[in-house]
């Protein structure tokens, strides 16, 4: 049964947003009480926590799908909604967030990071929040916005001061249980090791850690075997170990040649260059294997390597490693620069941007207007209410969307659609839309809308000829 899983896609939905209330306010005496709706209640985020205590995505491995509470909606009396919980999804530290085409949105290092990985949607206001001197009592309300609902896969790298690579069966494992206290499954056949290990080592006053990286074969770069799914554990640490089997029974093998695949693999994957390597001959408490390793180790200091021989069954040589990696880890650390204290940092994101652009789609035969203000109005706008969108028409119009129509050449009656192509709305457009409060009629109505729509007939005609090309149509004449 998998017990580590370094890779998921999930599947996170943030809450949405409750709607607003449309009510009016009722007491004996008190014919005119006014509107009383409140508002919706914001719907709760989805968010990624470092917790150290966690070391594998297992959990979301077997239930990657997430979401957080909706936002109730609001009631009579200007009572809002309650607020949607937000979902906190903990991880390992080192967890890097990517999007479905592998960029990195965020890559969580530390304890306490976080990241939202889903942002709730806001609450609908009550006709309460809409009245004003023109609009006195409004018979309709915002509708809740949906929540941020993506995909993204969570990928975990080991953050490890020292990375173990070699050949399967080189001994890693068994040199990983003897530097610290991990107990790593360790057997004499080729990929024992299935997973990263992870141990603690102390020299001196210097503690690190120390990975096992298991799976490296030729072609592991390009995904044979074990090692491409493993490599991404080496990118944090701070030294690099090759694990040299000077006791190999395969007769095609040697040390040296074993060390310059893995080099070739490693330069391959990509942003190791900059590394310290130390090379580890292991097993010499093996006849052979002594004799090999005093006879390859000229050669390896040759290209600058500091060479250690060890057995790890007879516990040979390993003071002196474990101090010489503390050094090195020692040093790596000091030329960090300093970290500071977390500053909690607020940057709202904007919410008053008026930018938008009027474009002309040829293939739809309609304007489309694309932006951040007018596609949130039409999410929150009620479409089953005239008088709702009739404030919809007045928002975009106070906009500038109406002078803008009009510079990209539209007419009274042409289509007009506001969002992306897969959810847009689509309305007949009517220059000075702008209304006076003689024109809102009773509540939840607005005369604007009575007029005739030729450019939804016309859109009408065009998707049945495109479902029935043989049929006939009559040239449509509004008036």
């Amino acid at each position: 049964m998998t017990t580590f899983v370094d890779r998921v896609e999930l599947h996170v939905a943030a809450g949405n947003g409750g709607h607003g209330c449309a009510s009016v306010h009722r007491e004996k005496f008190k014919p005119l009480g006014g509107p009383d709706g409140g508002n919706g209640g914001r719907g709760g985020d989805v968010t990624l926590v470092v917790d150290q205590a966690v070391t594998t995505l297992l959990e979301y491995h077997h239930s990657p799908h997430r979401k957080a509470t909706n936002g109730q909606p609001g009631a009579g009396d200007n009572r809002s909604g309650k607020d949607g919980q937000d979902l906190v999804l903990y991880v390992p530290d080192g967890t890097v967030v990517l999007d479905k085409q592998g960029n990195v949105l965020a890559d969580l290092v530390g304890q306490g990071t976080t990241f939202v990985a889903g942002q709730g949607g806001r609450g609908g206001l009550g006709n309460a929040a809409l009245s004003s001197a023109r609009r006195k009592a409004p018979g309709f309300a915002l509708l809740g916005e949906p929540g941020e609902a993506r995909d993204i896969v969570l990928e975990l790298k080991t953050v490890a001061d020292v990375a173990l690579v070699g050949y399967p069966s080189a001994g890693k494992s068994s040199l990983i249980s003897v530097l610290s206290a991990a107990k790593p499954k360790i057997a004499d056949y080729p990929f024992t090791t299935l997973v990263p290990n992870l141990g603690v080592v102390t020299a001196g006053s210097t503690v690190y850690t120390i990975a096992d990286v298991p799976g490296l074969i030729p072609g592991a770069s390009q995904g044979r075997g074990l090692g491409l799914e493993f490599l991404r554990h080496v990118e944090r640490c701070s030294v690099l170990v090759h694990v040299l089997d000077t006791a190999t029974l395969e007769s095609d093998r040697d040390p040296v040649t074993d060390l310059d695949i893995i080099e070739e693999e490693l330069r391959q994957y990509g942003g190791l260059e900059d590394r310290p390597r130390i090379v580890v001959l292991n097993k010499i408490d093996i006849p052979d294997g002594q004799d090999l390793a005093e006879m390859i180790r000229p050669d390896l200091e040759q290209r600058g390597y500091q060479v250690f021989e060890v057995s790890a069954v007879a516990r040979l040589g390993l003071k002196e490693l474990s101090f010489a990696l503390a050094g090195i880890v020692a040093e790596a650390r000091a030329s960090k620069p300093k970290e500071e204290a977390t500053r909690i940092v607020i940057r709202p994101k904007a919410v008053d941007d008026a930018g938008f652009t009027v474009t002309y789609d040829e293939a739809e035969d309609v304007y489309r207007v694309r932006g951040e203000k007018p596609e949130r109005w039409v999410r929150q706008t009620d479409f089953n209410n005239d008088e709702a969108v009739g404030y919809l028409a007045d928002r975009l119009n106070r906009l500038g969307v109406e002078d803008r129509l009009m510079k990209a050449g539209a007419r009274a009656g042409d289509g007009v659609a506001i969002g992306a192509e897969e959810n847009a709305v689509v309305f007949d457009w009517e220059p000075s839309m702008m209304a006076g409060a003689e024109m809102l009629g009773r509540r939840g109505e607005d005369h604007r809308l009575e007029a005739p729509r030729p450019a939804a007939q016309r859109r009408r005609d065009r998707d049945a000829e495109r479902a029935d090309p043989d049929r006939e149509f009559d040239e449509f004449n509004p008036f």
